[in-house]
C-alpha cells in the first residue's frame, strides 16, 4: 500500500494517507516540511530509505524506533536491504560499521557506525552517500 510519511521540522516523522495527499498536489508546501517519503509498505527497500534518511536528517529517535518494531526491521532484515544496495555490515567492536562492497580502508572508503544497522546506516547517509551513488 502507498503512503507518505514526512519530516516536519520539529523532528516529528508524520504518515499521511495517500488518499489524502494525492487529491491535493500542493500539501507538502510548507515551510515545516523537511522532507517527504512516498513509502509502499510491501517494499522493505523503501521502509529502509525512509528511516535511514529520517534518523539522518534529525528525526525523533522514538518515532523511528516505534516504525522499526511496527515494521520488524531487524539487524538480519537489514542485512538483507544491503545486499540488495551494494553495502555490507560488519561487527567493529561493540559498533555494526556499514560499508560498500568497494570498501578499501577507513583512510579511503566511507563507513557509517552506529548501535544497530539502522544507526550505522544514517550515520553513511550523513557523509551524503545517497547522493553519491
Amino acid at each position: 500500500m502507498k503512503h507518505y510519511y514526512y519530516l516536519h521540522t520539529d523532528g516529528n516523522l508524520i504518515h499521511k494517507n495517500a488518499s489524502v495527499v494525492d487529491a491535493d498536489a500542493s500539501y507538502f508546501d510548507s515551510a515545516f516540511v523537511r522532507k517527504v517519503w512516498m513509502i509502499d509498505t510491501e517494499d522493505r527497500g523503501s521502509l529502509w530509505i525512509l528511516l535511514t534518511e529520517a534518523l539522518a536528517l534529525g528525526a525523533n529517535k522514538s518515532r523511528i524506533q516505534e516504525l522499526q518494531t511496527l515494521w520488524k526491521m531487524t539487524n538480519d532484515d537489514a542485512h538483507e536491504f544491503a545486499k540488495r544496495t551494494g553495502l555490507k555490515f560488519c561487527l567493529d567492536g561493540d559498533q555494526w560499521c556499514v560499508t560498500f562492497e568497494d570498501f578499501v580502508d577507513l583512510q579511503t572508503s566511507q563507513a557509517g557506525f552506529g548501535n544497530d544497522c539502522l544507526e550505522a546506516l544514517a550515520d553513511l547517509a550523513n557523509q551524503g552517500f545517497l547522493e553519491k551513488r
